[in-house]
């Protein structure tokens, strides 16, 4: 068993240059207010509206721009605001559900795609993938210790210029009764 930290990946939205310009204004530059754990990555000053056909949300936009946007809800989350998102890998966006509208300051976007729910997955470095031998897309478990006591499965091993972390949304971090960058033991 390996020690790892457990972070909570609140709902977030990722976005295209073309719709950062629609929503901000053209040329608008994100603002970072807190770096987070993966390199390159920060939250993003300020929120955006998200509305599906039952109810919106606000939500924090994670920088840097990137190629399409993507927005990542928790369960809970999706059925809030009435969308049925498919568990996806971060990324994976093609032919996923959309169905939501983006409200910023100076615009709004509807989304056709690119709604999902991540599968919780670890950031590996690639360091630490050749010394534990694990491989890209290799599903492994974690075991939660204490009161909320519960194995994990399932976890998608994603290998890069990472840090060492497992990613949960708030949905599984709850049942697991886990704090922000909690440990728990990764079984590989």
């Amino acid at each position: 068993m390996k020690k790892v930290k457990a972070e909570i990946s609140a709902r977030h939205l990722h976005l295209s240059r073309a719709h950062l310009d629609k929503l901000f204004g053209k040329g608008y530059e994100l603002k970072a207010i807190k770096k987070l754990s993966q390199p390159g990555e920060f939250a993003a000053k300020g929120k955006v509206e998200i509305k599906g056909p039952e109810g919106k949300l606000m939500i924090r936009i994670v920088g840097p721009v990137r190629k399409q946007t993507q927005i990542e809800l928790s369960l809970t989350d999706a059925r809030n605001i009435g969308v049925k998102p498919e568990f996806r890998v971060s990324g994976d966006l093609k032919a996923s559900p959309g169905g939501v509208t983006i409200k910023g300051p100076k615009g709004s976007v509807r989304l056709k795609e690119g709604v999902i729910i991540a599968k919780r997955h670890l950031h590996i470095s690639k360091e630490d993938a050749k010394k534990w031998k694990l491989k890209a897309g290799q599903k492994v478990r974690a075991i939660v210790r204490g009161p909320r006591a519960m194995e994990i499965r399932e976890i998608t091993v994603r290998i890069g210029n990472y840090s060492t972390v497992i990613h949960l949304d708030t949905d599984e971090a709850n049942a697991a009764g886990l704090l922000s960058c909690s440990v728990v033991d990764l079984d590989i």
